[in-house]
């Protein structure tokens, strides 16, 4: 059985595995959850006799305005002091819970869904995200009276501003990149995706010399990744070439994952990204662990190329925090996903679409060189990946789709990889397969999303 395909422990109905995410003002996501949440979480995490504090993030989604002061006036109950910062990345919220010694830090996001979606991430005091067990904790506790535990009227806590956030992230980004290095005579492009950086990104990278072009930089509260950011990377492709820049960034709507462009409008994904700084790493002996972690959707293609260096590929089911779990039991500081999730343990206590983007443009200056020459480390095995949206019940269970993949996975037999799962964050199967022959690769995946497709729209008409 792949790791992937191991059951989540123990069962949540409101969390997945990236905290509580849905469409905005409907069930789960609305204003009283998010009352509840932080209520729950507050009381949770109210331990010891010292004022307690939660810093609190968004990125620039319209429902933000909804979301946002409903778990402050839950944490306000918990008598939690809270601490807001506005739009910042994800591992911004992350990074300032640990440094202002917080016992919560928030971030009000959907990643890298469309507006219409919002999501609630929460992070532990040592800038981690919570584990099962304790997300499973909250949600007992929000679905219990606790009105009887809430703070007494003299307890409450306060709600103030953090002015100076976007500055510490900053300055926390910049010294992720080697000292004595700088980015002059380079030119950027960086796509925000109308999120969480579109502030803080362009200044990072000017900051430290480069000439920027920055787009995705409007949010309107409508836009976040619409036709931009790290899963639209053509549009971040297309500016590179049009502005001859040398290399392009993209992030996601809270910045905490990262692909990246060529000089030729080329992607490259979160393996390569792996890959680059492995090698990097591995050479100048600061690769923890002996290998890095990845999920079971990278290719096989960085498999053989970490094994062809030494070094172990292990991989995790889908989700970053599986993969961060791996790497703190196990004592690797480098893993992440292909989607461009990338964990650096050095730096960070979560996945940093800044910070992974320095350390690419840092193996760039010290080697010289185009960037497609630089950042090609490896020669993936054809691989696709589509998704099939769905309403109501899964699909997966559909005697017409449980045969199709049987007939799929005696094809690849010995040849490739098939992998089908739900989305842990949004209502889509996904399905990958990977082999030699890129032809088959593309027959089967298109067959069975079509199969898929048909199974969900009768399940869809299911009274």
């Amino acid at each position: 059985m792949s790791p992937d395909a191991l059951p989540m422990s123990p069962t949540r109905r409101l969390f997945g595995t990236d905290g509580i995410r849905g469409t905005a003002n409907t069930d789960p996501m609305t204003a009283e959850m998010a009352l509840r949440l932080g209520q729950a979480a507050g009381l949770l995490f109210t331990r010891g006799a010292h004022r307690h504090r939660v810093v609190i993030g968004k990125d620039t989604r319209l429902s933000g305005y909804m979301i946002e002061p409903a778990l402050v006036a839950g944490f306000i109950g918990a008598g939690m002091d809270v601490r807001l910062v506005g739009p910042l990345p994800t591992p911004a919220i992350a990074m300032l819970t640990r440094s202002l010694r917080a016992d919560l830090g928030v971030m009000i996001s959907a990643s890298h869904n469309p507006f219409e979606d919002n999501g609630i991430k929460l992070f532990g005091p040592d800038g981690f995200k919570l584990s099962d067990v304790t997300e499973a904790e909250i949600e007992a506790l929000m679905g219990s009276d606790m009105s009887d535990k809430l703070a007494a009227p003299g307890r409450l806590g306060r709600a103030a501003r953090l002015e100076d956030a976007a500055g510490r992230y900053i300055e926390a980004v910049k010294n992720s990149f080697p000292r004595g290095l700088r980015l002059d005579g380079l030119k950027i492009v960086v796509d925000c995706a109308n999120g969480a950086a579109y502030r803080v990104a362009p200044k990072v990278l000017w900051e430290l010399g480069a000439e920027v072009i920055s787009v995705g930089v409007t949010p309107d509260g409508f836009n976040i990744n619409r036709d931009c950011g790290s899963t639209v990377p053509k549009f971040l492709c297309g500016e590179v070439r049009r502005h001859g820049a040398d290399l392009g960034l993209a992030l996601d709507g809270d910045a905490d994952r990262l692909i990246v462009s060529d000089e030729k409008g080329q992607i490259v994904d979160g393996d390569q990204i792996l890959a680059l700084i492995a090698r990097s790493w591995s050479e100048a002996g600061r690769l923890a662990g002996g290998g890095v972690v990845a999920t079971v959707m990278s290719n096989l293609g960085l498999e053989r190329y970490l094994a062809g260096r030494g070094l172990a590929l292990h991989r995790t089911r889908v989700g970053d925090r599986y993969v961060m779990e791996k790497m703190r039991a196990e004592g690797f500081n480098l893993g992440g996903e292909q989607s461009g999730h990338v964990i650096l343990l050095d730096h960070g206590t979560t996945g940093d679409g800044l910070v992974a983007a320095l350390q690419v443009l840092a193996v760039l200056v010290e080697r010289g060189g185009a960037a497609s020459a630089v950042t090609r480390v490896f020669q993936p095995l054809p691989q696709k990946l589509k998704s099939v949206r769905f309403a109501g019940a899964s699909p997966l269970q559909a005697p017409s789709v449980r045969h199709a993949i049987a007939e799929a996975e005696a094809a690849l037999a010995g040849c490739g990889r098939l992998l089908i799962r739900a989305s842990g964050t949004e209502p889509v199967i996904r399905v990958m397969a990977e082999a030699e022959d890129a032809d088959l690769v593309e027959t089967l995946v298109d067959a069975l999303c079509e199969r898929i497709a048909e199974a969900a729209e009768r399940e869809a008409e299911v009274p």
